[in-house]
């Protein structure tokens, strides 16, 4: 009864649950790089390449599941699309957590490169950054829909157009962290920011 009740008020206020969502979303993550919050341990070196390799992992494996959702609802295949776009929801949670885990424990590095890959890198990383901040709306938005209506009931919102801009501007974003990422720890290298627990 609970839980109908509350997917009855996300699917009256779609944009108010988005809304309300993103203010959460962004306020962990801005609360995480201003405020120095004592919730995060202390990571050592070690540990901070590990998380990067995981959060690599993560985002690989989404931008597979996100584009294989992206070519099952194009083939018609509704139910594997919405089970490919909750996964890939899912898994960019799981990269929020280590992801936040890893910068509030003082874990950033800084490229080091020659400047033909430096500007081409900071350009990448910087498109990255900006469409992984403008798709969380409307990644919400597209999932709130997807999960509160039938599909047959989908056809009378904005959930289609919505979603094309959402998983293109996710997926972009995803691919472009993840060549970032090679760039920074697998062809170039790198520096770290800050060392908050040395390397014993």
């Amino acid at each position: 009864m609970a839980t109908a009740d509350a997917r009855r008020r996300l699917r009256e206020r779609p944009v108010g649950t988005t809304i309300v969502l993103t203010i959460v979303g962004y306020a962990l993550v801005l609360g995480t790089f201003l405020l120095d919050v004592p919730i995060y341990p202390d990571l050592t070196n070690a540990q901070v390449n590990l998380l990067s390799h995981v959060i690599a992992v993560i985002n690989t494996t989404a931008t597979v599941v996100l584009t294989l959702g992206w070519y099952w609802i194009r083939a018609g295949e509704v139910e594997k699309h919405r089970l490919a776009m909750v996964s890939g929801f899912v898994l960019i949670l799981g990269f929020l957590v280590v992801y936040l885990l890893k910068v509030g424990g003082g874990g950033t590095k800084e490229f080091v490169g020659p400047d033909s890959v430096y500007y081409p890198y900071l350009v990448m990383l910087a498109i990255h950054i900006i469409l992984s901040i403008v798709s969380v709306p409307v990644v919400l938005y597209a999932l709130v829909l997807g999960l509160t209506h039938t599909p047959a009931e989908l056809r009378n919102t904005a959930h289609a157009r919505v979603g094309r801009i959402a998983a293109g501007a996710w997926i972009l974003s995803l691919f472009l962290g993840v060549v970032t990422y090679v760039l920074l720890n697998h062809v170039f290298t790198y520096e770290f920011a800050s060392m908050l627990v040395p390397v014993l």
